[in-house]
């Protein structure tokens, strides 16, 4: 299994890079400086990139190496994957080769053993890059492999005879980045040896392979590029037998692969879905520090950066909601008060989403992230436990798992008690417990029957549902109240004022309504007799 850590940097900050104390430090030797000339074969319908692996051959100081990457995952920009190489004649694949060296239980071996898919194979793009290479070893004993790749990735013409590849036009992108690669030793070493590369050098994270990233490039050639997707919360496959940590180690490390993989969506500046699942999984992650307080913290430090971060995706969030829902969905006679200010809102909300993208493509979201992978690797929880706490924190799991949702479920049915005369923020009592119960039930769903959960789940939803919209109101009203004077250059504005004044009574006045109509006491009685899952 290969562990590494990708950074990405300006090509013009290479020499900050080359130069940085730290490698002069812990190097063993020189570094050395390679041509690397890569091709990367297919099948036309990309068989292999659909199944999550890819296959090159590298020309590499006379010598022709093949590699297979598959399965594996990314969290925190640290990739682990599988990983198969062994010397070649030539230019082509052996896939016998490749046979004989996989295990029998990959995936990927049964796909790379059809005749179809043999005579199929044929290059999809290539790379060419000027790769330096620092062997390090840190002061704890760890060995790290320091790479820098600048170069390129190209696609398209020539052709089946070329090195570019066969789809489409010819197109590339340059390449500019740094992998640290785990050799011997501890992952949190690599956290160690970025931070430090980050105190001097503008780094982000890198969650693209090159494949994935010369794939994109060969589907944008022949111009059947997929639209971007947010990514959601995966769902966890949990063991019975899996102690407290680990289970917590899953459940932060699933977080942040939502948390990551909506990185580049953001950054985008413009992707309301990205935004909204990026939050997500903050809010997943930080549900699970608190589900699990009693055994572990969270240093204060690194909590103000998570602090920090969801206050930049929250406005960003808030005002699209405001534009994008609240404001769409009014009908009858709000709706000619509501147009007017939608524009507005809109114009909020891109600037908010601005923000955010400069947030997550900033030094200090790329610490937070590394900062909160080097405390996980490291277990540095461990460091301030008691005797008591460690030995909870090595127990099975399924008793704490029991514990936590029958906790989770008291604290909501004690907060819903008074729902029916409760005030807004008595509401949003309620709606922040019946999240983090919706949670805690989802991560450790796969140690309960499915069919008890479900129905638990969804009950949970529709009531989150109800809660939710009369806290959109809320937020709205508050927005609302801001409008005009955010707007200040739009000319209008005391109409803007009067427009906002009339929706928030309006709204104001649907949300009454529906307290009175009973949609959100139905949901909640529909909960009461739900039966946990055990």
């Amino acid at each position: 299994m290969e562990i590494e850590l990708k950074l990405l940097l300006e090509p013009q900050d290479a020499p900050r890079l080359r130069a940085h104390p730290l490698l002069a430090q812990y190097a063993q030797a020189a570094p050395q400086v390679l041509q690397m000339h890569d091709i990367y074969v297919d099948t036309p319908d990309l068989q292999l990139c659909r199944h999550q692996a890819g296959l090159r051959v590298r020309q590499v100081e006379g010598r022709w190496v093949q590699t297979l990457k598959a399965g594996g995952n990314v969290s925190g920009g640290l990739h682990s994957r599988h990983e198969w190489e062994g010397d070649v004649a030539g230019p082509q694949a052996d896939l016998d080769a490749l046979d004989a060296a996989i295990g029998r239980k990959q995936p990927i071996r049964a796909l790379l053993r059809q005749d179809d898919v043999r005579a199929a194979l044929q290059p999809v793009f290539t790379t060419r890059i000027e790769r330096t290479v620092w062997q390090l070893r840190t002061p704890q004993g760890d060995q790290v492999e320091c790479v820098l790749d600048q170069g390129v990735i190209e696609c398209g013409e020539p052709g089946a005879n070329g090195t570019h590849g066969t789809h489409g036009a010819a197109r590339s992108v340059a390449i500019s980045e740094i992998e640290l690669e785990l050799k011997e030793g501890q992952a949190a070493s690599l956290f160690d040896v970025a931070l430090a590369l980050l105190q001097d050098v503008p780094l982000q994270l890198g969650h693209l392979s090159k494949a994935e990233r010369g794939y994109r490039l060969a589907l944008a050639a022949s111009q059947t590029v997929p639209p971007r997707h947010a990514v959601k919360a995966q769902p966890l496959a949990l063991d019975a037998a899996m102690s407290v940590e680990q289970v917590f180690l899953a459940i932060a490390g699933n977080c942040l692969e939502q948390v990551g993989g909506n990185q580049d969506g953001v950054a985008a500046g413009e992707d309301v879905e990205s935004v909204h699942q990026m939050r997500v999984g903050l809010r997943r992650l930080r549900s699970a520090l608190g589900m699990f307080k009693s055994l572990l913290a969270l240093p204060d430090a690194l909590k103000n950066e998570l602090d920090w971060l969801g206050g930049a995706l929250g406005e960003a969030r808030d005002w699209d909601v405001l534009a994008g829902s609240t404001l769409a969905k009014l009908d009858g006679g709000a709706q000619a008060d509501a147009a007017a200010l939608a524009q507005a809102a809109h114009e909020q909300a891109r600037v908010k989403h601005a923000q955010a993208a400069q947030a997550v493509t900033s030094a200090r979201y790329t610490a937070c992230m590394l900062g909160l992978q080097r405390w996980l690797q490291a277990r540095a929880w461990r460091d301030s436990c008691s005797m008591r706490q460690l030995r909870r924190l090595d127990a099975h799991v399924s008793p704490f798992a029991h514990a936590t949702l029958r906790q989770d479920q008291r604290r909501l049915m004690k907060r819903g008690k008074r729902l029916l005369h409760a005030t807004p923020q008595q509401r949003h009592q309620v709606r922040i417990a019946a999240k983090k119960t919706r949670y805690a039930t989802e991560f450790f769903a796969s140690l309960f029957a499915a069919r008890a959960v479900k129905p638990y789940v969804g009950r949970l939803s529709d009531l989150q549902d109800e809660l939710g919209w009369l806290n959109d109101v809320q937020v709205a009203d508050r927005l609302l109240q801001q409008l005009p004077d955010a707007q200040a250059d739009l000319a209008g504005q005391d109409g803007l004022r009067l427009h906002a004044a009339f929706i928030r009574g309006y709204l104001a006045a649907r949300a009454q309504s529906q307290g009175a109509d009973g949609r959100m006491h139905k949901a909640w009685r529909r909960f009461k007799a739900a039966r946990l899952p055990a």
